[in-house]
């Protein structure tokens, strides 16, 4: 038997195939054809079967999200119709050139010629006949390519990294987990594997070069361990825990109707962070108070050019309604980082995550981002709609982000529009000079929620997708916690509320800190919303404010995380 440890990410026990999500070899040999006629039939087939598996994916992704994500599906098929390209990849076999190399050399040339018009949108299409020629050879060379979407078995994914548009594209239907060589606790693809309730485990280092296609795995994502060739005997007691894990989430289950009340009656917030319309389900159907983080990106990725005024007013609106007047807090667009768009060219930079994002590029893109506010404020009228700001390190900025929206706003209301007037305005704490002025942000903003995944890594100078430094990304540090006391001290001075929606908020160990710091929110992965309400209903918050003056006392975070251990995780 071979184990193979890795960083446990999200919960859960899963027993199934292996599916390599890797780049397979599509090189070939220029070789000089002697029957023309055998070579262009055989081209001609590879561009039907293309085709056909092009119309198969399209359906597919039609039924999952709708007509509009699949629409490059449809663009992808007209592209193998191009009597131009086609006729130029038929002349060159016409003179003795393979299939394959033909292939390549006009599509090259295409994608050169694309690439170097001025227009933006023509300049994208490179990317789709690069993505058509890929498949296409790939028929050419008799090679699979890996499709996630068209899984009809259960598997575990086994891949380098998941992009997190490949992450939101999983269907738990099939996919029983993932494994990747790279990542950590709050990269981008893990917070979705939370979010899809599925078990993952990244930062394995070698898992794509010790597992084969095909091959039976026992991923345990609690312990972060997969095993390979386990005994029957093994397998057994993997299945016996899988069981006992339904059993324990059976046993939440009678949180799903209660308040989110300590034991000494005091009512906080628990709410649910989501990507897209579709996730509203899963924060409903754990009895969350409302939505403490929409993700808007996710409308913005996958897609060939921005999603206009009304897909977003669509989108916001039925997120709205689905929560029945429940809090719904929508993040503006926060690209940047590791979140690009395949159509909106951003610059490369040394340091991207310190660099041109979020609220950054909103500033400097306005009819983008008030293309996003009107969405919103007429999106409002239809439920109880919270606009936060992400990624502010000055109070100008802030200031400039909200005049913005407040202009929409006059222009909507003179046409006529319909928009609520009790939307509350707040940002993401996530910049260390942000909560070191908390109290000055305190008197403009409506409130407060803290971004801990990017709080953290900024306040500890470490990435968090970096595995080299991850001992580093310390959510107990002395210094995260003192941060998060002074946001939350400024707020209530000012009578202003603070939530979290950071992967923190979840968290087993900070938890009973954070609600004797008196954070009024928690955001989580749907997932986690049962086991967080019944922890926080065993807790007297006046018995654990005892506790809050020793633990801010202490000097690393690995010493706080002994303290919460030893002396207040109340065990069954």
């Amino acid at each position: 038997m071979l184990e193979i440890r890795g960083i446990a990410v999200s919960e859960g026990i899963a027993l199934a195939n292996a599916y390599c999500l890797m780049e397979p070899d599509l090189t070939f040999e220029r070789v000089t054809i002697a029957d023309i006629n055998t070579e262009l039939t055989r081209f001609k087939a590879a561009v039907v079967q293309t085709k056909a598996e092009l119309q198969e994916i399209y359906t597919i992704a039609q039924g999952k999200f709708g007509d509009e994500e699949a629409a490059i599906f449809a663009a992808h098929q007209l592209l193998l119709e191009d009597p131009e390209m086609l006729a130029a990849i038929e002349g060159k076999i016409n003179i003795g050139i393979s299939a394959e190399y033909a292939l390549d050399e006009v599509s090259k040339m295409f994608i050169a010629m694309f690439e170097g018009m001025d227009n933006e949108y023509m300049q994208e299409r490179a990317a789709d006949i690069r993505d058509v020629s890929k498949r296409l050879l790939a028929h050419l060379l008799g090679v699979e390519l890996p499709d996630i979407s068209r899984l009809s078995s259960d598997v575990i994914i086994v891949a380098e990294d998941l992009t997190p548009s490949m992450t939101a594209q999983l269907d738990t239907k099939y996919v029983k987990g993932f494994i990747t060589d790279i990542g950590g606790r709050t990269s981008h693809s893990a917070i979705l594997a939370r979010t899809l309730g599925i078990p993952a485990i990244v930062g394995t280092k070698t898992a794509t070069q010790v597992i084969k296609q095909g091959a039976p795995i026992i991923m345990d994502g609690i312990n972060g361990k997969i095993l390979l060739d386990a005994t029957a005997e093994i397998s057994q007691f993997y299945v016996r825990q899988q069981q006992i894990q339904q059993q324990l989430q059976g046993e939440l289950n009678q949180f799903r109707s209660l308040p989110s009340i300590s034991a000494d009656g005091l009512r906080v917030e628990i709410a649910g962070n989501i990507g897209k319309p579709e996730d509203v389900e899963m924060v409903n159907n754990a009895g969350g108070d409302g939505i403490g983080l929409f993700r808007t990106e996710f409308l913005y990725m996958e897609r060939q050019e921005l999603p206009n005024e009304e897909e977003q007013f669509t989108a916001y609106r039925t997120v709205l309604e689905k929560m029945q007047g429940k809090p719904t807090i929508v993040r503006t667009l926060d690209i940047g980082g590791d979140k690009n768009l395949p159509y909106f060219k951003l610059p490369v930079e040394m340091n991207p995550f310190l660099g041109y994002r979020a609220i950054r590029i909103c500033l400097s893109h306005q009819e983008m981002f008030r293309t996003q506010l009107r969405a919103l404020l007429r999106a409002s009228a239809f439920g109880n709609l919270k606009i936060m700001f992400p990624m502010i390190a000055t109070l100008d900025e802030f200031r400039l982000a909200k005049a913005l929206l407040l202009e929409e706003k006059d222009h909507l209301k003179s046409e006529g529009i319909l928009v609520s007037e009790t939307i509350e305005v707040g940002i993401m704490i996530e910049i260390p000079s942000a909560a070191m002025i908390a109290d000055i942000f305190a008197k403009e903003v409506d409130f407060f929620s803290i971004g801990t995944n990017d709080l953290i890594q900024y306040t500890l100078a470490t990435d968090r997708m970096n595995e080299n430094v991850s001992y580093l990304y310390q959510p107990y540090h002395p210094a995260i916690l003192r941060l998060i006391k002074t946001v939350i001290d400024a707020a209530h001075q000012h009578d202003k509320w603070v939530g979290m929606c950071g992967e923190m908020a979840g968290d087993e160990v900070a938890i009973p800190i954070l609600l004797a710091l008196g954070l009024d929110e928690f955001s989580m992965t749907a997932s986690s919303i049962l086991k967080t309400r019944a922890q926080i209903a065993k807790y007297s918050q006046k018995q654990l404010l005892q506790h809050i003056e020793p633990i801010l006392k202490l000097s690393t975070a690995s010493e706080v995380e002994e303290y919460v251990k030893k002396y207040l995780i109340i065990h069954p």
